[in-house]
């Protein structure tokens, strides 16, 4: 029935042509202000899919060692020798093969660098700049458009928005209003005398129709990310009852008295949460950032995605677990609005559907990138056209009147 309502709502908006001229201006304005940000964006979102697939990972495997692995507290004094003006946010620790990488993250000013540690040694494997190289380039593009961050990032966040409203626009304004039109908006029906401006049109129109649901759903996801209160509505609207943020809960102050000096409560953690979690990917463990914080350990379940984590909460004197109010604990506890939220970036980039996922994310990227090329061409040929028929009309010969 609301399916119903709706096409007879688009049917009546295509058909009434006071309706399309506005529809149609609205489509034009927004896709010439946001057209460049859009393509780029959509660009670059297709370069960032595979990230995981195309960069190299030589560097995190290592031979099984005999001796005991590295504690948190030994491989972050290890880190802070390569990295010593910087602050270690966590350490990730993964299968036994693996290397444990230690990350240095700040936002202001941004600096994101990992150092990888054979765990059994705490040889140093390789250091790596997140922030450099191909796809920190891409990822610079994608989020701010290469400006100062403060800049690009309003640009690209207010683009997407319109981008949203650009794409129910144009598909009032595809919408055939009779039956006759309704087969050539669906295929490419395209003969040796098809001209290249119909080509055009049909590009920009039977390609925007088929990438528009995809389309619209990156460019929520996108919303969901760039702004708080988008994020927030959106939440509630999937009814959404817990505090939308991510918590660290507060321990004691107290000092454990079940911990001799030579160690610290931190470093029993590691084997604690393998005993718990024996088929997790990974444990990321980040350190207490004050004398009452809490340590919290992010538990990924799954490779490739994030979704399905695990976010828990120890005294960082005692190791006893806190809770949380936060929609970011266990898993198994999350709601379904919890899990909508938290499915937001696996879902922006396509992981939710594994390898398909990212291939189909990777094809809308790009059939989005065309569509302002395709929509600019078709302004620019309408209004040439336009151009020229005044320049013809104003060349003709005025007769004078006797």
């Amino acid at each position: 029935m609301i399916l119903r309502i709706i096409s007879l709502t688009f049917i009546y908006m295509s058909r009434k042509k006071s309706y399309r001229r506005i529809f149609l201006k609205v489509h034009e304005i927004l896709g010439l202000a946001t057209g460049i940000v859009v393509f780029i964006v959509a660009i670059t979102g297709c370069c960032w899919v595979f990230k995981d697939e195309i960069e190299s990972s030589d560097y995190k495997k290592v031979k099984i060692g005999e001796s005991p692995i590295l504690t948190p507290t030994r491989a972050r004094e290890i880190a802070q020798e390569i990295i010593p003006e910087k602050l270690v946010h966590g350490t990730r620790y993964g299968k036994e093969d693996e290397a444990v990488e230690v990350i240095f993250y700040q936002a202001e000013p941004e600096f994101y660098q990992s150092v990888y540690l054979d765990p059994y040694s705490g040889k140093v494997l390789h250091r790596k700049d997140h922030l450099s190289g191909f796809f920190g380039f891409v990822l610079d593009g994608h989020l701010r458009l290469w400006l100062p961050a403060k800049i690009g990032s309003q640009i690209v966040s207010f683009s997407i928005l319109m981008f949203m409203i650009m794409l129910v626009s144009g598909l009032i304004l595809w919408w055939p209003g009779n039956r006759k039109n309704r087969k050539q908006r669906f295929k490419f029906d395209w003969k040796k005398t098809t001209r290249w401006k119909r080509k055009n049109f049909d590009l920009h129109a039977i390609t925007g129709f088929y990438a528009f649901s995809l389309a619209l759903v990156m460019a929520f996801t996108g919303s969901v990310m760039a702004y708080d209160w988008f994020y927030f509505l959106t939440y509630k609207a999937f009814g959404g009852n817990n505090i939308p943020q991510f918590i660290i809960p507060d321990g004691s102050r107290m000092i454990a008295s079940n911990f001799n000096g030579a160690s610290k409560p931190i470093d029993s953690l590691v084997p604690k949460l393998k005993t718990a979690h024996p088929a997790a990917k990974s444990f990321e463990i980040h350190y207490p950032h004050s004398d009452s914080a809490g340590i919290y350990v992010e538990v990924s379940n799954s490779h490739g995605i994030y979704y399905d984590s695990d976010y828990r909460f120890f005294d960082q004197n005692t190791l006893e677990e806190i809770p949380t109010t936060s929609i970011y604990g266990t898993y198994s506890e999350a709601t379904f609005a919890d899990k909508v939220i938290r499915m937001n970036y696996d879902i922006h980039v396509g992981a939710i559907g594994g390898i398909a996922g990212k291939i189909i994310a990777f094809l809308i990227s790009l059939l989005i990138a065309t569509l302002p090329v395709s929509g600019f061409l078709l302004w620019y040929g309408k209004k040439y056209k336009y151009t020229q028929r005044l320049r013809s009309k104003n060349s003709q010969p005025q007769m004078s009147i006797p």
